[in-house]
Order: C-alpha cells, then sequence, then structure tokens
C-alpha cells in the first residue's frame, strides 16, 4: 500500500441484509464522486454504526482506513478510485450488497515498532505496511541486525533497511527490490536499501513470529530516523519490530479479485 491525500468519512441511510454501510474516500473527484453516487444507491451510516466500511480510492487510502479502524471490528471492502489499487476491489456500482455478502475474509496483523532516540525516551507505534530505518544527512546508515536477540548481520552500510509485512510488501519494500509476500504469508520481508556494504546482501526473509532488532551504530556521525507507516521518530538508536498478533484488521476481498495472479504477474515484470 502506498501513501495518499486525506480521508473523508461520511453518513446517511441503511443497507439491507449486509448490514450497515459507512462509506470513505480520499479527497479526489474521483473517488468523492464515487462516493456519492453509491450513497444515493445504497444509503449509508456514520461509521461507529456500521456493520461494514468501504473505502473509495487508492491503496494509500485503504492504509488510513485500516489504520482508522484497527481493533474496532469492522470489516473494511475497499473499491479501486485512486492511482494505485494492489490492494482493492475492482469499482463497480452494481452489486455492492451481494459482493460484501460474498467477500472472503483476510485478517492482518500491524507490527509494533519500538524505537529509542539518544535522548533515552521511547516510542512505540503500529505499522501495517513496514516499520523503516533512513538515513537522515549525507552519511551512510550503519546498522546491527539481530534476529529474537541472535546477532545476524554485524554490520550493513546503507541508506536505511525496511521491515515489511504481507500487507506493505507490494509498496516501499517492492520499490527496494525486496519480495512480494502473499497476504497470509507467516513471513516477514527484511530488505536493505541501497546496500554498500555487505554488496551482495539483498535481505531475509524471517517467520513472523520472531523480533527483528536493528542497532545504530556511530548514531552521532550517522544520525538515522525510524518509520513506522506515517510516524516517524528521529535520531534513534535502536529499534525493534515484531508482529502485534493482539492487534487485528479483517480486509474483505472478492473471490475473483485475483491476488494471487497480481502478485505472480508482478514478479515477472522487467
Amino acid at each position: 500500500m502506498n501513501d495518499a491525500q486525506g480521508l473523508k468519512v461520511t453518513t446517511g441511510g441503511e443497507v439491507g441484509a449486509t448490514g450497515r454501510i459507512a462509506f470513505v474516500s480520499s479527497q479526489t473527484p474521483e473517488a468523492e464522486s464515487a462516493r456519492a453516487r453509491l450513497e444515493a444507491r445504497y444509503g449509508a451510516v456514520n461509521e461507529d454504526e456500521a456493520d461494514v466500511i468501504v473505502a473509495l480510492g487508492g491503496d494509500g487510502l485503504m492504509l488510513q482506513t485500516l489504520h482508522r479502524f484497527r481493533d474496532r471490528g469492522i470489516p473494511i471492502y475497499g473499491m479501486h478510485r485512486g492511482s494505485v489499487g494492489f490492494m482493492m476491489n475492482t469499482y463497480r456500482e452494481d452489486g455492492l450488497v451481494e459482493r460484501l455478502a460474498a467477500a472472503q475474509h483476510v485478517k492482518i496483523h500491524p507490527l509494533l515498532m519500538e524505537a529509542m532516540d539518544n535522548k533515552g525516551v521511547r516510542h512505540r507505534a503500529p505499522a501495517i505496511n513496514e516499520v523503516s530505518l533512513l538515513r537522515q544527512s549525507y552519511q551512510a546508515a550503519k546498522l546491527r541486525i539481530s534476529i529474537d536477540g541472535r546477532m545476524r548481520l554485524e554490520e550493513l552500510i546503507c541508506d536505511g533497511v525496511i521491515v515489511a509485512t504481507p500487507a506493505g510488501s507490494t509498496a516501499y519494500n517492492l520499490s527496494a527490490h525486496g519480495p512480494i509476500l502473499p497476504l497470509g504469508t507467516a513471513l516477514l520481508a527484511v530488505t536493505p536499501i541501497s546496500p554498500f556494504r555487505p554488496r551482495r546482501w539483498r535481505g531475509a526473509l524471517v517467520p513472523d513470529r520472531v523480533r527483528v532488532d536493528i542497532a545504530v551504530m556511530e548514531a552521532e556521525k550517522r544520525p538515522v530516523s525510524a518509520v513506522a507507516d506515517h510516524y516517524e521518530v528521529r535520531n534513534i538508536v535502536a529499534v525493534s519490530a515484531r508482529l502485534d498478533k493482539s492487534s487485528a484488521i479483517d480486509m474483505l476481498f472478492d473471490p475473483d479479485h485475483g491476488l494471487e495472479e497480481r502478485i505472480l504477474r508482478e514478479q515477472f515484470v522487467y
């Protein structure tokens, strides 16, 4: 999922057998126009009364919506009205009630980032897509990576490193030449950004039950920031990332969504 503009939540009437729907949209004319037509056709309710959220936009809008409704037990169904729609269902106005009733549920868990800055302050934030460490200056970052307390890479000189969930593997992780992980895969991707040393290290796949610890070496000379989706902490000295199984989000996909086909196609693009 990629970044996007603001989120707009709307209210209205009620939908029949599948429950009450709240529509959300990005602030683009295309998405807002679609929202208005769907509300007129199907009605809508306030988000606090909804049984399902229908998100209209791109993957960035979906990311914002997932954060907004995280742990509220409301399934989220996206339809593509944006620039990038890897995680969205095809936009069609007909048969929405039937599509919601037939949709397949996919449960995703966010990463929990814990970062300590150079003043000793600890910061915590969830990440649905990825936790990223990024150099703050012209100096390359120098990092040390451990998995469940065992050091695996003593020194990585790079522009940064990404720890990505399956949901986020098609976003920044893919741009950094990391692997695409199908939803439901019990793996995390650890992907370097422009690695200089070791030059041939292209990252790793690790079980999603592990904790990834990243220490910043020479932090004063080579300052580094940490980002959990949209939340940034600057001048950090250490970061840990682990899947938070106590937190969950329910996504809805059409049975013919073809996500597996999209994943295969992306991996054979040249």
